[in-house]
Parts: C-alpha cells; sequence; structure tokens
C-alpha cells in the first residue's frame, strides 16, 4: 500500500505542476497560456498578409499542441474577440448576447499590425522541441507589451486558481511611462462590454470590482439597458430580470431585447410603477449588477505567484527595457556585419584584388592571394576578416563584379553608419527609447484603443429598502400555523422576503424570524409585527408566575438569533397577562386570590413606576399576596369644562 501511495503521491504531484505551469496559468514574461502562445507562432508562421481559415489555422496549430481541435478552436475564438492581436472575418460570435461563432471552416483570421510589430522576434526568441519533436515552438514570445494585463486571464488548475481582469491599452503604456519615469501610476480594469465600475475594492488587483448596466428611463414608464456588465450576456442578464419578476421583486410588464452590435434591451414597467422605483431594484436583484472579483496568480520563474497589478506593470517595464535592448543590440550586430561585408565587398572590387587570383593554379593559392590583396587594406576593415568571409567575396559573380557602383556602395555603407550612430545612442538612453516608444504606440494606437468602461462610485443599495412587499402572512388560530402558506385571518401583513417578524404567544414566548412558509406556535399568538433590528421594540409586560404573584417590567427587544425561541416570562410555568407598548401608562386593577380570614381583596398599581430592565429580569413586584386577576384601568381623562369626571375605560391588548 506505501508503494502505491509512493506512485500516486509522485503522478498527482506531476499532474499538479503539468496543469498549473502548461494549462492553466498564464506566464507572466508575455502573459499567454501555452494554447494561446502556439496559436499566435502558428499564425506568424502562416502569415502572409492574407486571412487564413481558422480550420487550417487549428490544424497547424495540432502540430505543437496536443489536447486537440475543440480546445484550440475555442481558445482562438476567445483571443480573437479580445480585438488586439487576431484580426477577424466572418462570425467569430458574439461577447454581448452570448451567441457561439461559425464552424471554423467559415471564418478567418490573421494577425494584426500590432501583434505582427510587438509580439515576434526569431531571432530573440527561445525554441524548444514540440511534444513528438518533429516541429519547435517558442518558450515564451518576446513580446514588448504588457499582455498580460491587456489580455486578462481566467483559468482554474490544481489547488489555485487566477483570475485577471483585462485592462486598457493605453492606460497600460501610460502608466508604463510613468513607472519609467518615477511618478506613481494607478490602474482599474477596463471591460470590452463597457459597464460602471466602482473600483473603491479593487486593491491594485487583489480585491473585487463592483459592476453595473448602463440604465436609462427615456420616460417614466420605460427603461432602456445600454450596457451590460462585465462576465454577463443579454441573455442571462434577460434570464436574471425574468427570475426577479417572477419573484415579485421587480413590476415589469414586457421585455424586448433589440441587441445587435450594440446593447438595447427595453424594459416596460407595469401600470401605476415608475422608472425611478425600478432601476434600484434591477440593481439589487438581477445582474444589472454584479461584484467580479479579482486574483492576479501568474507563472514566474517556473513557480505560480500572486501579485498585484503595479507588481506585475513594474516587472513588465523593466522587462520592456531589456527586450529593447536586446533588440538594439541584434539590430547592431546586423548592422556592423552588412557594414563589414560592404567593406569587404567594396575592397575586394574597388582595388581589384580579384584580379590577382587569375595567376593562382590552385584552391589554396587562391583563398592566399585573397587573403595578401585584401590584407593590404587591413586598417579598413570593421573587423578581422575571417575565412567564410574570404569564401563569400570567392563567390562573387563576374556580373556583380562589373557592374559594381562605388558610389552606390558608399553611400549604402553611409547610412548603416547612420543607423548605427542611432542605435547606439538608443542604447544609451534605454529609458529615453522605452518612452519613445510607448509615446509612439499611444500615438498610433490611442484611437483604436478608448476606455469602454467609465469609472464612477455606487451608492450602495439597500435590498431590503428597495424590497417590494409581496409576501402575505397570516395566522390560523384554530391551527397554530403562522406563515406565506397560511390562510387564516388573524395578524394578515404584507412583508418583504428581507423583512423578520417579531411573533409573541400567550406563553411568554417570542421568536424573531423570517417570513416562515409555515411555523407552529405551541401558544397563542398574541401579537405579530414587522421587526426592526436596528431600533428594535419596547414593551411593557404584565404576568403571574406560578405561585400566581405578579410583576411588571420594562423591556427593549434588540439582540436575537433568527428562529431561536425566547422567554418574556421568568418562571415559564407563569401566565402572561399584558402585552403594552413601551411607553404605555395607567393604572392597574389587582384582584387578589381568595384566601382564608381576608380583609383586602384588590389593589392598584400605576405603570408610571415600572423600571426598564432585560428580557431575562424577573421584574418589580406589583402586590405582595398571589393575583386572581389583572386588569389595565385607563388613567381619568382631564374634566372638560363644566362637566364632571368621566369613567376609566378598560384598553384592550393589541
Amino acid at each position: 500500500m506505501s508503494r502505491l501511495d509512493a506512485v500516486m503521491r509522485r503522478n498527482f504531484v506531476d499532474y499538479a505542476s503539468y496543469a498549473i505551469l502548461d494549462r492553466a496559468i498564464p506566464d507572466l514574461r508575455d502573459g499567454l497560456k501555452p494554447v494561446q502562445r502556439r496559436i499566435l507562432h502558428t499564425l506568424f508562421e502562416m502569415h502572409d498578409g492574407r486571412y487564413h481559415k481558422v480550420a487550417n489555422v487549428i490544424g497547424e496549430s495540432m502540430k505543437l499542441h496536443p489536447h486537440g481541435d475543440a480546445s484550440i478552436g475555442e481558445a482562438l475564438v476567445v483571443l480573437a474577440n479580445k480585438d488586439l492581436f487576431i484580426d477577424r472575418q466572418g462570425n467569430f460570435g458574439n461577447l454581448l448576447t452570448g451567441h457561439p461563432a461559425a464552424a471554423p471552416r467559415y471564418i478567418e483570421c490573421r494577425l494584426t499590425p500590432l501583434a505582427l510589430e510587438a509580439l515576434f522576434n526569431e531571432a530573440l526568441t527561445e525554441f524548444v522541441p514540440s511534444y513528438d519533436g518533429r516541429n519547435r515552438e517558442p518558450v515564451f514570445l518576446p513580446a514588448k507589451l504588457p499582455m498580460l494585463l491587456m489580455l486578462g486571464a481566467d483559468g482554474i488548475a490544481v489547488g489555485m486558481a487566477t483570475r485577471i481582469l483585462p485592462h486598457n491599452a493605453v492606460e497600460l503604456w501610460e502608466a508604463q511611462i510613468a513607472c519609467l519615469n518615477g511618478k506613481p501610476f494607478e490602474l482599474f480594469p477596463d471591460f470590452p462590454q463597457g459597464g460602471r465600475i466602482d473600483v473603491a475594492d479593487y486593491d491594485d488587483g487583489r480585491g473585487k470590482v463592483a459592476v453595473r448596466a448602463v440604465l436609462d428611463a427615456p420616460d417614466p414608464r420605460r427603461v432602456v439597458i445600454r450596457e451590460i456588465p462585465y462576465g454577463t450576456t443579454t441573455e442571462s442578464l434577460v434570464a436574471s430580470i425574468e427570475s426577479a419578476i417572477q419573484r415579485g421583486r421587480v413590476q415589469i410588464s414586457s421585455i424586448n431585447d433589440y441587441t445587435t452590435d450594440k446593447v438595447e434591451i427595453e424594459l416596460e414597467l407595469s401600470r401605476g410603477v415608475r422608472a425611478d422605483d425600478v432601476i434600484p431594484q434591477l440593481y439589487a436583484y438581477t445582474d444589472c449588477a454584479v461584484a467580479v472579483n479579482s486574483n492576479l496568480t501568474v507563472v514566474r520563474d517556473r513557480k505560480p505567484v500572486e501579485m498585484t497589478v503595479s507588481e506585475v506593470l513594474r516587472e513588465l517595464t523593466a522587462q520592456l527595457r531589456e527586450r529593447l535592448r536586446a533588440e538594439l543590440e541584434w539590430e547592431q550586430r546586423q548592422l556592423t556585419d552588412r557594414k563589414h561585408w560592404i567593406t569587404l565587398e567594396r575592397i575586394f572590387v574597388e582595388h581589384k584584388v580579384y584580379r590577382g587570383i587569375e595567376s593562382a593554379e590552385t584552391e589554396e593559392a587562391v583563398k592566399q592571394k585573397v587573403w595578401s590583396g585584401m590584407g593590404r587594406h587591413e586598417r579598413l576593415f570593421v573587423r578581422p576578416m575571417t575565412d567564410d568571409d574570404v569564401a563569400r567575396l570567392l563567390e562573387l559573380r563576374i556580373r556583380r563584379i562589373s557592374a559594381y557602383d562605388l558610389d552606390k556602395s558608399r553611400a549604402e555603407e553611409a547610412e548603416i553608419v547612420r543607423k548605427l550612430k542611432d542605435v547606439a545612442k538608443k542604447l544609451r538612453d534605454l529609458k529615453g527609447t522605452a518612452i519613445a516608444y510607448l509615446k509612439d504606440l499611444i500615438a498610433r494606437y490611442g484611437k483604436q484603443y478608448k476606455r469602454r468602461t467609465k469609472i464612477t462610485s455606487f451608492q450602495e443599495i439597500d435590498k431590503k429598502a428597495v424590497a417590494r412587499p409581496t409576501l402575505r402572512v397570516a395566522y390560523d388560530a384554530e391551527s397554530g400555523f403562522f406563515g406565506t402558506a397560511v390562510k387564516g385571518d388573524k395578524f394578515v401583513q404584507n412583508v418583504s422576503e428581507y423583512d423578520v417578524i417579531l411573533c409573541v404567544a400567550d406563553d411568554g414566548s417570542y421568536r424573531i424570524l423570517p417570513p416562515p412558509e409555515k411555523q407552529l406556535f405551541t401558544g397563542k399568538l398574541l401579537h405579530c409585527e414587522v421587526f426592526d433590528p436596528e431600533k428594535g421594540v419596547a414593551f411593557t409586560v404584565v404576568y403571574r408566575d406560578k405561585q400566581r404573584f405578579a410583576f411588571g417590567k420594562r423591556i427593549h427587544i434588540q439582540g436575537f438569533i433568527r428562529g431561536k425561541e425566547y422567554q418574556l416570562i421568568k418562571d415559564k410555568a407563569g401566565k402572561l397577562d399584558l402585552l403594552l407598548p413601551g411607553d404605555a401608562t395607567g393604572t392597574l386593577h389587582l384582584k387578589f386570590a381568595a384566601m382564608k380570614r381576608q380583609r383586602v381583596h384588590e389593589a392598584t398599581f400605576d405603570l408610571a413606576d415600572l423600571e426598564s430592565t432585560g428580557t431575562a429580569a424577573r421584574g418589580t413586584r406589583l402586590a405582595p399576596k398571589p393575583i386572581a386577576q389583572v386588569k389595565l384601568v385607563a388613567k381619568p381623562a382631564p374634566p372638560p369644562k363644566r362637566r364632571g369626571p368621566t369613567r376609566g375605560e378598560q384598553t384592550k391588548l393589541f
């Protein structure tokens, strides 16, 4: 068994590592998952300026990606709909409605100019063999863009997940300029669906953003949805609104979806309902308002790490400098090689070194003639001449030599010298080079990548405050049941699903609970009302214990656990006589229980003498003897003019 455990443990670790590093989590260096990288590399290899059938792209990508055509096709469509690196032609689906793309054989794609100029450089790309060893694929693309934050990513691996929200390309480039200049910057998501966002809890990519649809009220009887939140579609949004209508949360008579390339969902309101009342309910009870969490987990140095948006941008900005340096150094080498060859060729032709080889009889003698002839002008060399250079000179054709244009050669050499100086200048000032590169991107692509999501602040909507009282609760005295499914005629009232109800029984027990479907009370329900947890409720309680001694107290009910039974009477065997409002006044008439040789048969007690206590306290003892009957008598009213005093009247329990 231990052997099996060891095998399973080893295989699980291998699988987990594979899922994290090679499937679900993007690489920090180019912001891509392996399937995305393979698709883009395949499109680069196939690039000829024309559109390619997506089916062909999928077939070519399968040479690198061993997980089937379906996964490649889905990843390609998602990547294309980012509108950044893949130019589309045909039906690639609709992000707004959720409609899927057409079959791969009907749609076409190619790389965008931005992708061609900023993602690829074969000379600087590290390649490894593909899964079957027949091809090669890049370890990462030498991208000069903050692709991780531009694209965003979602992925679930083993024991971890990532959700990186997409950001606006121009804002990222501007933030990189600020970073290079040592200035502060802030970055917030930008979603393709538009909408409005509140970034108060974004926490640099470690929190969440609140996203809301854009709602328009052209008149008091209509609400039109113009933009939808990230992660939703018009179909899912309409479904959430229909569900809210069925539950009675919003009053809408009809829904008409006219969405094409722009969102337009028209909501016709019920009679007597105004748009100002419905809009908060839509935000509270439908997908018109959602919260999107951010969890920035990436692969860095072949390890999964959690980072912030600022940390990612700083690292990618430093990476931009190094990649610009590598490109400039590569260009410098290419220009130097070209200048070296032009110089050798010019010397070979201008000084007629080629004529010296006419008398040579062997190949070795020919080479020696070239070495000696070229050596006389060694001071003009860009770098030392090699055997490969000699072999290349000997490959020059007579036509090339006879038609050699010395002036053209000198002009080309001068142009190369100018370029080399420019490259050297850029290398000396990499910071300025990077800033100039980013400013050029902004100048050329700024209009194309405008922010689509507006940043604002939302006032939190209290669901309880906007909830409609659509639930009818009632009490059936015969059965003892109380709730929404009870057809009683006592304590009938309309409540919302967010309300809590205080129910007091005649045995002194009380509960605070949400509107029940059917709740049984052992004692007779004496009082019922909607309970406000913030304010609570005050009562004046009069009761008798099991020895029939009478007690009174003023209490304030506030803290509670939903559904838990509490007691107003200290002695559970006692009896609740009066339950009055907390500010109740009047006089209690107390009739003593019959006893032998009893001379005094009754007493009175003024409610004003009661003190406030806790619900669990016994309270004030109202009389020294057991009580047979308790009645409340109202205080005499002030005598009207020219009339005698009126008789007190007994008040009812409420």
